[in-house]
């Protein structure tokens, strides 16, 4: 399973070159085989975002969301021992949504696709791509 950091999805979807060629390949290979997810946190993440005007997505995001999901995403849902398992992180940064998606990723157990360096440099998780190569 590849499990996509918020800011990974939002890329793919916007076809943001930040999003490297090689992460792209991963993706796609993933993404054919049904083994493309991103945590139920994400959405909640992007529709703050939107919220805030620090994010614009073209259609209602209630559709967007569908669509994703219709196309193949898996959505993996907040469980209460990851959400116990994201509280205990050790020696990782403060953000609600990073921690509920590492811990995502540590329960899945799933390989993270990121380009966040907090979250590459953690020695933790072993399971992870740098997004931007």
């Amino acid at each position: 399973m590849l499990l996509l950091d918020t800011h990974v999805l939002v890329w793919l979807d916007e076809g943001n070159p930040h999003l490297g060629r090689e992460a792209t390949q991963t993706i796609n290979r993933a993404l054919a085989s049904g083994q493309l997810g991103v945590a139920s946190i994400s959405f909640w993440e992007i529709a703050m975002l939107v919220r805030k005007k620090r994010l614009e997505i073209q259609i209602e995001l209630d559709v967007w969301h569908r669509e994703l999901l219709q196309n193949g995403l898996l959505e993996i849902p907040l469980q209460g021992s990851t959400a116990l398992r994201a509280g205990q992180l050790r020696a990782f940064h403060g953000d609600p949504a990073d921690r509920m998606i590492v811990a995502t990723a540590l329960e899945y157990p799933a390989t993270l696709v990121t380009a966040d360096k907090k979250i590459l440099d953690w020695g933790e998780l072993h399971q992870k791509i740098d997004a931007s190569l």
